[in-house]
Order: structure tokens, then C-alpha cells, then sequence
């Protein structure tokens, strides 16, 4: 399986490690420590040498409870550091926004997937911008929400979990094929803790293996998140054992692209995951 990029084609048969660079003074668990832009491409390039395949630029804080920002905010934040990378890396870069008016900006810095996180939110606009890319243009990867981070929480009530969740992912691929967007340039993230509660995160982590039946590749974002603070009553600073288990289980039940925080540590986590399931050292 192979996922298309702009330039890039990446091979899904080894699962690939997602690095996140939040370039925002207040994400939940690195709020402000690549903020500053030069030490923002430092991290990138480190990522890459640790073992991202992508590299996942976001300027604006997703945690429940976070103020929104404005496009043009989230487009200073993003754009010089996607202008910087882009012809510097070997990998994709994504543009985690909900934001149609960001991820347009950020296709024109260079960056090869759009990152929705939008969810039921989405707007058509969004789908436009990956369409308006061409047939071999960017990838999007499709995450189901409900509201904003200011809302999220309170927006949990489902009468099937995984049967909406799945509907829902099912639905916007359709959508984005239905405009242009080839099956080979679309991934699926179900939005473990995104109007979710840390039970119902669980649950969809349970299951995680359910959404293959919908043909295309599963992305997973574990990383350090409340439902492993909720189990192991620890601190997001604390939380790599967790999110190991987490990524390890993702891997295993046919999750393509993990995203995390931690790429040395969850790169071996997911290199090992593979090797077992072979039985080779060569995974």
C-alpha cells in the first residue's frame, strides 16, 4: 500500500512514524518549546535523523479547551518554517489545521498533506484545497472530531461509537474522491481524544483494527494523551511507557502512520511491533 504525496510516494508496508512539530505557545504536552522558529527546524531535521517519514507542522493548540486562533495567526506561524523545510527535508511535510485558508497557504510553502482536523466541523473548502492540487498533489488525511476545542468535550454522546466514527470517515472519502482526491492520497484517523472521552478513546483503540474494512490507511495519534494520564494517573511528561503500549497495539492491529512526539523511542517501538509480527529481525 502506498500513500501519494506531491512528490513523495511512501510505502506503507512498514508503518511510518508521524513526528509533530507544534510551532504554538500552548499545546498540551510541548506548548512553546519550538515556538521560536529556528529551533523549530532544528527539531525537524532531528525528527528526520531519529526516523519520521512525516513531518507534522501545527500552529494551532488541538487540546480541549484551547483559545482558537486567527487564519492569518496560524499562517505566520506555520509558513516560515514549511518555506524553510521543504526543499531542505526528504520527507512530506503535513499541515495539521482545519482551516482551508491555512492548508491553500501551506500546499504553496511546499507541504504534501493536509492534516484535517476539522472533523464533522470539515468545511467543503477544505476538500476544494486538496482537489485544487492536481491528481498527483497533496495527501489528506481525513480525522473525525465533533466542535471546537473549546466545545469537544462536551460533544461525546455517540449511539455507536465506531459504527459513526467509521460512517463518518467513510463519508468524507468519498467526498474527496468524489472531487479528485485519488484513493492512494487519502489516510484515515479515527481522533482518539477528540470528543472522545478516555473511555470511548479506548474503545476506539480496542477496535482500531474495524476501520481496515473501509480500504484505506488508518493513521493512529496516541501520543502522550489523556486516556493513558486517565489509566496510569501520570502527567503528559511522564507518559512514553503509555504511549509506547499505545503504539505498539496500533501497529499490530494494521495502523499504517503513527503520530508522536517521541520518534527514537516510538521508531524502535514500531520497528519491533513489525519484527514480531514477522518473525525476522528484518521486520
Amino acid at each position: 500500500m502506498n500513500l501519494r504525496c506531491g512528490r513523495f510516494v511512501l510505502d506503507l508496508r512498514r508503518a511510518a512514524v508521524m513526528g509533530v512539530l507544534n510551532v504554538t505557545p500552548d499545546s498540551f504536552s510541548d506548548g512553546g518549546s519550538y515556538f521560536d522558529h529556528a529551533l523549530a527546524l532544528d527539531r525537524a531535521h532531528q525528527m528526520v535523523a531519529e526516523g519520521a517519514a512525516i513531518i507534522d507542522v501545527g500552529g494551532e493548540s488541538t487540546r480541549p479547551g484551547a483559545a482558537p486562533v486567527s487564519p492569518g495567526e496560524e499562517i505566520r506561524r506555520v509558513l516560515p518554517v514549511i518555506e524553510a523545510l521543504a526543499p531542505e527535508l526528504d520527507v512530506p511535510i503535513s499541515i495539521d489545521t482545519r482551516k482551508a485558508e491555512v492548508a491553500r497557504s501551506a500546499v504553496a510553502a511546499g507541504a504534501s498533506i493536509i492534516n484535517d482536523t476539522g472533523g464533522e466541523d470539515a468545511t467543503e473548502d477544505l476538500t476544494a484545497a486538496a482537489a485544487a492540487s492536481g491528481p498527483d498533489g497533496v495527501a489528506v488525511v481525513v480525522m473525525h472530531s465533533r466542535g471546537t476545542s473549546e466545545t469537544m468535550t462536551s460533544l461525546t454522546t455517540y449511539d455507536d461509537l465506531v459504527g459513526q466514527v467509521a460512517g463518518y470517515l467513510g463519508r468524507r472519502a468519498e467526498d474527496l474522491k468524489a472531487a479528485g482526491v485519488g484513493a492512494d492520497r487519502i489516510v484515515l484517523d479515527p481522533g482518539i481524544g477528540f470528543a472522545k472521552t478516555a473511555g470511548q478513546s479506548l474503545e476506539l483503540l480496542k477496535r482500531i483494527g474495524e476501520f481496515a474494512d473501509l480500504g484505506l490507511p488508518l493513521l493512529a495519534g496516541t501520543s502522550r494523551k489523556s486516556l493513558i494520564g486517565a489509566v496510569l494517573d501520570v502527567p503528559a511528561a511522564r507518559r512514553l511507557s503509555g504511549t509506547a503500549a499505545t503504539v505498539a497495539w496500533a501497529v499490530a492491529h494494521g495502523v499504517q502512520i503513527v503520530r508522536v512526539h517521541d520518534i527514537e523511542a516510538m521508531t524502535q517501538v514500531v520497528r519491533m511491533t513489525e519484527a514480531i509480527q514477522a518473525g525476522s529481525p528484518s521486520g
